[in-house]
């Protein structure tokens, strides 16, 4: 800020020319005296050179002073000793008007130059950014875990109302009063199921491969290299197809939703589409829902297929077990329920994964590192949620004896 001068009253000598006076204070250092007038007004006076970078009170003194005796109902200012002035002082008397709001007292503004009180009203006029001071760092290991208790209870709270309203999208969705644009769907079905087939594809195979030679080392000791094809099948089917699916596609698909609407929410769309009145959980958040849970199914049965014939491979080539021998032992092994279980836990984990995704779209700020933070939230929300389903599956599996 500009250094400024005050307005110093003006006299006319015996000649007949105007001549500036400057009080007595005016070049010497910066000091604040606080005196009360009566019960009614408290004035502060504020004299000498404020455009010192170091060294200039602060409003303590005044603050101490309301502290000591009942506090007025006014606060005013005497400018008579004031030199030059920069932003030092204008923080001063923004902090002194912070002191009048807690102890309830008038401001008296009017005391203040014409200059100084323009750049007073202008920052009381703009309010402060909430996110431009930082807040103190948390202290002590309660106040932490507190914190990060009432921090995961928030998060859990927000997936589950964002599942709510998703179930109650679906629900408009069969009755044919949703309100999305079915090429949109039709786009999304596409980036979720062919355009992932190649990475799907890869792991799966490197899976299979990577289960034929763990159990190929332990099976070889017993001359059971043929129980090889049921390790590969059964593993693929049942667990591994579906898990790896689902991870894949939280760190490819859940990832870019959770870009795509945070983007959106730092721009405002968000907002505009509830300005319109459409739910942004109707046209962004149930086709992303719809298009894994649709994907996924068909997804696993191509990763059990191609990591199968990764063991196909392994086996064939190097535990001297025949193609037909092979194939036979690994239709003989799988079942129809170890089949449609990995089937029905491959849709669950897309829903898993679009809600995570979706989910950190919505909560994400209102800034560009915002959507990041939101991306890497929504891949560990994603894989944590997998494994965590597929837990109670598992836990469910046994107690039902499947």
């Amino acid at each position: 800020m500009k250094d400024s001068t005050p307005d110093q009253p003006a006299k006319r000598t015996r000649s007949g020319r105007d001549e500036t006076t400057v009080g007595v204070l005016a070049g010497g250092p910066a000091t604040i005296r606080v005196r009360r007038d009566g019960d009614e007004l408290l004035t502060v006076e504020v004299a000498g050179d404020w455009r010192m970078r170091r060294g200039l009170p602060g409003a303590e003194v005044v603050e101490k002073e309301l502290q000591q005796q009942a506090p007025p109902r006014t606060m005013g200012f005497d400018l008579t000793g004031l030199g030059g002035w920069n932003s030092g002082l204008v923080s001063f008397v923004l902090k002194c008007h912070e002191s009048c709001k807690r102890h309830q007292m008038r401001f008296a503004d009017e005391t203040l130059s014409p200059g100084l009180r323009q750049l007073v009203h202008l920052a009381l006029a703009v309010p402060e950014s909430k996110d431009a001071r930082r807040e103190p760092a948390a202290s002590g290991m309660l106040h932490r875990l507190g914190a990060a208790a009432m921090e995961s209870g928030s998060q859990g709270l927000g997936m589950v109302t964002l599942l709510g309203e998703s179930a109650l999208a679906f629900l408009t969705f069969l009755r044919g009063d949703v309100r999305f644009r079915w090429p949109d769907l039709w786009l999304l079905l596409q980036q979720c199921g062919p355009e992932a087939l190649g990475v799907v594809a890869l792991i799966n195979f490197l899976v299979g491969v990577i289960l034929a030679f763990v159990g190929s080392v332990q099976l070889k000791q017993f001359g059971a290299s043929i129980y090889v094809a049921d390790l590969v099948a059964i593993g693929t089917v049942r667990e591994m197809g579906c898990i790896m699916t689902g991870v894949i596609l939280c760190g490819r698909t859940g990832a870019a939703f959770a870009a795509q609407l945070g983007a959106m929410k730092v721009n405002e769309e968000i907002d505009a589409f509830r300005t319109f009145a459409i739910s942004p959980i109707e046209f962004l958040v149930l086709p992303r829902i719809l298009a894994l849970f649709l994907m996924m199914p068909l997804l696993c049965v191509f990763a059990d297929a191609i990591a199968i014939f990764g063991g196909f491979l392994v086996s064939v080539s190097m535990l001297d077990v025949t193609p037909t021998e092979y194939l036979r032992r690994t239709v003989e092994s799988i079942t129809l329920t170890n089949f449609l279980l990995g089937i029905v836990k491959g849709g669950f984990f897309g829903i898993l994964v679009a809600v995570s995704g979706c989910l950190r779209g919505m909560q994400c700020g209102t800034n560009a590192a915002a959507v990041g933070r939101a991306t890497t939230s929504a891949v560990v929300t994603g894989i944590t949620s997998i494994v965590a389903a597929d837990g109670v599956f598992a836990v469910l599996c046994n107690a039902l004896g499947i």
